[in-house]
């Protein structure tokens, strides 16, 4: 370890030189230093090993028993080196077999991730994709420590100091089964209160949304009786009872089990958007697979 803190890598470069060249000078012209400079470098690289290294001979310079143990090791060690400073190599995802984790809702799957597999899948045939539950309050330290890769969220609850990218602006719109005999049209906001209403929540159990809040400003309440965690369960209940339910426009687009109209009410949306950590920012990678799901949508 003291001899490590004493070493310069341009004496660990001077010495590979001159193991291949046996010779001061030679060495000193394909380094493009002065035959001074190189003679210094030995000495210290004398000092250092406390061995001679190379010895003078009647055809240049001739390695020390000590010298030719540190031939091998010494090159093997300058070339990692060299391959660790290089600039990353560009990314190729026909060739790639890369495991991504991404953290998501069930509504990001629905939204993002499915949207993007069709063309993932033909781009990089060899790269795995692992969905994992989104944990809102956890997405920095599990980005940090590389649990994850990407998060879906909001970008209002995005945690400060992470990298994000805008994905999409969402609405709301009222939704139901396909057929249902109250979402003919655009229903008055007396209609809207008396229908059976699904939320989603989260947390669990909750039976108060935004849509609650925005009527209760207007003195007005509606009638949920149905409460659960998973925008999937909601889809299955809309299409097989006549309750109705306040969702994203992108979850139930192109859905034909479902009818939607717009609500007479007017709810704030939200932004969605993609997640890293700073140490992943510059990854040629990681760099294709953003730019990849991004474009997808």
């Amino acid at each position: 370890m003291n001899n490590l803190r004493r070493l310069d890598l341009n004496l660990l470069v001077t010495l590979d030189v001159l193991l291949a060249e046996h010779n001061v000078t030679r060495a000193a012209e394909r380094l493009n230093f002065s035959q001074p400079s190189i003679s210094v470098h030995l000495a210290k690289l004398r000092d250092i090993f406390g061995d001679p290294l190379l010895l003078p001979g009647p055809r240049g310079m001739r390695p020390t028993a000590r010298a030719e143990a540190l031939r091998e090791p010494l090159k093997q060690a300058l070339e990692a080196l060299g391959r660790a400073v290089s600039p990353a190599a560009a990314f190729d995802p026909a060739r790639a077999d890369n495991t991504w984790r991404v953290a998501a809702t069930d509504y990001g799957e629905s939204t993002i991730v499915l949207p993007a597999m069709a063309s993932l899948r033909a781009a990089a045939p060899g790269t795995r994709l692992a969905v994992m539950e989104l944990a809102p309050n956890h997405i920095a330290r599990q980005a940090e420590q590389g649990v994850i890769d990407l998060a879906f969220h909001i970008t209002e609850e995005a945690p400060p100091g992470m990298r994000h990218r805008l994905l999409f602006e969402e609405r709301y719109v009222l939704a139901g089964r396909a057929g249902h005999p109250r979402l003919k049209r655009k229903p008055t906001l007396k209609q809207l209160c008396e229908l059976e209403h699904v939320i989603v929540s989260p947390d669990g159990g909750g039976f108060s949304g935004i849509t609650d809040t925005v009527l209760a400003q207007a003195g007005l309440t509606r009638r949920v009786v149905l409460s659960v965690p998973h925008f999937l369960f909601v889809i299955s209940a809309l299409t097989s009872t006549d309750l109705v339910a306040m969702l994203p426009e992108r979850l139930v687009r192109g859905n034909t089990a479902l009818r939607t109209v717009e609500a007479p009410v007017a709810l704030p949306g939200y932004e969605m958007a993609m997640l890293w950590h700073e140490r992943v920012h510059r990854d040629p990678a990681h760099q294709w697979l953003r730019e990849h799901i991004g474009a997808s949508l």
